[in-house]
């Protein structure tokens, strides 16, 4: 089952977090979800199977531009993880499905998401999922 997740279940979902987003502290991502709770445009969605939690989703209102959207707000996926052994299940499907409705009772006409351009498996999946690709971009920083 796919159920709404609020503040009391911040830690299960930092520690799913944690297993894709492992280049951050636990710390650092029950502070950012806590403070992403409280501004009310954003919800996560946990799966649970045999009531142990396997994935998440985080999704949110974006009202500033997207690429390749026409409309304001857009609902976005801002990450979604099932554990490794429950993949290929149709989990993640149900995730995004769950964000989805949530963007759409929240007067969202499209959803929108990106991925790492190097990240084999997040496009197959976005692809599987009917997302049409909008554009490629390559991100540069140097130090002022």
């Amino acid at each position: 089952m796919v159920l709404k997740a609020g503040k009391k279940e911040i830690s299960i979902i930092t520690n799913l977090a944690i297993l894709m987003w492992n280049n951050h502290s636990f710390h650092e991502l029950f502070n950012e979800f806590s403070e992403v709770l409280s501004k009310g445009n954003a919800q996560f969605f946990l799966k649970y199977e045999n009531g142990t939690p396997i994935g998440f989703a985080q999704c949110q209102l974006r009202y500033d531009y997207v690429e390749g959207t026409k409309t304001t707000p857009v609902g976005y996926l801002e990450g979604i993880y099932v554990k490794e052994n429950y993949r290929n299940k149709g989990y993640a499907k149900e995730l995004l499905a769950a964000c989805e409705a949530w963007a759409k009772d929240n007067g969202c006409q499209e959803f929108a998401s990106d991925c790492e351009i190097n990240n084999i498996n997040s496009i197959q999946f976005h692809k599987a999922m009917n997302f049409t690709e909008a554009n490629k971009i390559i991100c540069f920083t140097k130090n002022l």
